[in-house]
């Protein structure tokens, strides 16, 4: 595949890579006691992409002598002397820039299995070593270029803005289907939900769906070969996953390397649409992201609560994030329905009539309303009012409708 030349790593960023991780790994070590420090992720997986040099580095505490104890503290403490940002997760690590190269360095406990863990990051040099041990050069270059698939369209990424493919889960995937062809091959006949468990710690999928909580179930079930009571896909959303199984099959009958290419985002297209541009306050991307969805959410739920038919809508956090909405109807009636109690609620149907005492009482089925005059019945006058509301406007650095 050609797309394998532009994203596969040269020899000369490989030993780039290597040459700094190794000095800046020795720098730690020295510090070290009672802890090893070791690269993970991508990196020590060898599937890392040309042009990424964010490094994870994995400082493994003794089990028994820090069960108990702060380790993301202890480590704070040990890397005391480098300029460092402390970024918060189920524990706190550290991101330490060194030249072109990022590295991550995350305290972990040093388990022998999933048993031992005390934190969801325990189990993640264990993860590295699976995919280490069933992966070969082959492979490791069809997961580059299923993680560029999927970074192409959206869709990778298991932040909780985006709900899409983590690398470790398209890792696994390859390792199951042995081959990106293969692993298209078969997900463009997956049905609405699938089972995959390469280890086979389940008899069938319906036991895997008996022993997994419920809430961490998906359109996917990834059992993950080193903890079998955890879906890898968990964070996997029902539309990403259809999205994927659409795109597949789309690149199944007419194979292009154009999916291998990010499309340019394009303002023009949406000429239909209204469009807010967003300026977010700073802050780590996954947390920032996590913020914007659900102020994309908030909005989209104001549009329709206010009587709008929101026909389609979607946003974008990159460079210049952007929210755009479209709606069937861009003027409402004057008025709108401002319903009260039910029939049967005697005293709170009198306090409702005491309360608009001015206004002619109508009943539809079993409640009341009245009609009240709508505020702002123009869409984008609605929208341009809805920016200015406090929720809004102190979350964001700027908000305005282009």
């Amino acid at each position: 595949m050609g797309i394998l030349k532009q994203i596969k790593p040269t020899k000369e960023e490989e030993l780039f890579v290597n040459k700094n991780a190794e000095k800046f790994l020795c720098k730690i070590k020295k510090k070290l006691k009672n802890a090893k420090a070791v690269i993970g992720g991508s990196f020590a997986k060898n599937t890392w992409l040309s042009g990424n040099y964010d490094v994870d580095i994995f400082v493994k505490f003794n089990y028994r002598m820090y069960k108990d104890k702060d380790i993301s503290r202890e480590l704070g403490k040990i890397l005391g002397n480098f300029k460092k940002k402390i970024l918060h997760g189920s524990r706190d690590y550290f991101q330490i820039n060194q030249g072109d190269i990022s590295f991550e360095i995350v305290p972990v406990l040093d388990v022998k299995n999933y048993k031992q863990a005390l934190n969801v990051t325990d189990i993640s040099p264990l993860h590295s070593e699976f995919v280490k041990k069933h992966s070969n050069k082959k492979m490791q270059d069809e997961i580059r270029i299923a993680k560029q698939f999927l970074k192409a369209n959206d869709l990778y990424g298991a932040e909780s803005y985006i709900r899409g493919f983590s690398g470790y889960l398209t890792e696994l995937l390859i390792i199951n289907y042995k081959t990106f062809q293969n692993m298209l091959k078969n997900a463009s006949k997956w049905p609405d939900s699938i089972v995959i468990d390469i280890k086979k710690h389940y008899k069938n999928p319906e036991d895997a769906l008996g022993r997994i909580n419920w809430a961490k179930q998906g359109p996917l079930l990834m059992i993950d070969p080193v903890q079998k009571n955890r879906n890898v896909a968990a964070a996997l959303s029902r539309e990403k996953f259809d999205a994927f199984k659409k795109l597949v099959s789309q690149y199944v009958k007419n194979p292009d390397e154009a999916y291998f290419t990010k499309k340019d985002f394009e303002l023009s297209e949406l000429k239909d649409y209204t469009i807010l541009e967003i300026s977010p306050k700073n802050g780590k991307r996954d947390v920032v992201g996590a913020k914007l969805l659900k102020l994309f959410e908030f909005i989209k739920s104001k549009i329709t609560e206010e009587g709008f038919n929101l026909i389609d809508s979607g946003w974008r956090f990159d460079k210049k994030t952007y929210f755009w909405y479209k709606v069937e109807n861009e003027e409402l009636e004057l008025t709108k329905k401002h319903y009260g109690p039910l029939l049967i609620k005697k005293m709170h149907l009198k306090t409702f009539k005491e309360k608009w005492e001015n206004y002619k009482v109508y009943k539809e089925k079993d409640r009341v309303y009245i009609l009240i005059e709508r505020k702002f019945p123009r869409f984008k006058n609605f929208l341009k009012n809805l920016t200015k509301e406090k929720i809004i406007k102190e979350s964001l650095k700027k908000i305005r409708i282009l």
